[in-house]
């Protein structure tokens, strides 16, 4: 049998002509693989149009699907990027992930339902909670400075982002620095072209009436949108509820119209690791 001495490089179009380190003929001078022995090549023997013509062997199909697949995952991956890249999320957030989450007493049941929450997001946003049949629902997570709400809710975004669900997390401080001198309607509309928007540290505002006129604008055009939205507040309950001052009660009416709160107690993450590191320092110096 003739063996084929080299590589012959071909153009890409052509690749499945190109003959590798190993083919050989057979006896009827058809080109076989020299890796899984499957033919290359096969005879049509028609009266009209008799000729020999190039097939896949089972190393290339083998190749083939690797290669598609391949591309499929980084595809995936730049899809994925894409939409981190356009999340608005704080850098510090990016990494948040439920197998990183520091689990204790005060902050079990969150974590329950920011997992349950997150699994059933596809089939709540098209078909409703299994439970209560709703649609869209929201969360906003209140307690204490410093006890998880933010990472939270950036868990539920990066979560919900490798299923290639579009997420915008950001702050009212941040929204409104940028709202400044653009178009208000094309600017809120960004924000609700996201599957889920998520909105850090409600009540750290400005109080003006220009900002607090701008914060109901935005929840109500969400609200209006039939979207869901998650908040993180260091409020408690009864500050948001029992506000005196109108501008505000007519924001947190709108916002638990179509969000569930969910309080994270507790004492500050921070505040922990500050004493711990106090506490290292003693025992060094000691």
């Amino acid at each position: 049998m003739d063996t084929a001495a080299q590589y012959i490089p071909m153009e890409p179009s052509e690749a499945v002509t190109q003959i590798h380190h190993g083919d050989y003929k057979d006896e009827d001078g058809l080109w076989h693989c020299g890796i899984c022995g499957k033919a290359r090549q096969k005879r049509i023997n028609s009266p009209f149009f008799p000729k020999v013509v190039w097939c896949i062997c089972d190393c290339r199909i083998k190749e083939l699907e690797e290669q598609r697949q391949k591309e499929e995952y980084q595809e995936e991956m730049s899809r994925i990027q894409r939409l981190k890249d356009a999340s608005m999320m704080a850098s510090k957030f990016r990494d948040a992930r439920f197998s990183e989450y520091q689990q204790r007493e005060e902050n079990q049941k969150a974590f329950r339902i920011s997992q349950k929450y997150t699994a059933q997001f596809k089939q709540m946003i098209t078909e409703g909670n299994p439970k209560t049949k709703e649609k869209n629902v929201g969360l906003v997570f209140y307690g204490p400075c410093g006890t998880g709400k933010s990472f939270t809710a950036a868990c539920i975004a990066n979560e919900l982002m490798e299923q290639k669900i579009s997420v915008i997390m950001t702050s009212f401080v941040k929204i409104l620095q940028d709202i400044q001198g653009q178009d208000e309607a094309a600017y809120i509309g960004m924000l609700n072209a996201c599957s889920l928007l998520i909105i850090d540290d409600l009540g750290a505002e400005r109080n003006t009436d220009y900002a607090l006129e701008k914060v109901y604008n935005v929840i109500d055009s969400r609200v209006r949108a039939d979207k869901p939205m998650i908040l993180t507040t260091n409020l408690t309950f009864d500050e948001m509820m029992r506000n005196p001052d109108i501008r505000y009660r007519r924001i947190y009416d709108r916002i638990f119209e179509h969000c569930i709160p969910v309080e994270i107690p507790g004492k500050s993450f921070r505040i922990i690791k500050a004493a711990q590191r106090q506490k290292q320092l003693e025992d060094y110096f000691s």
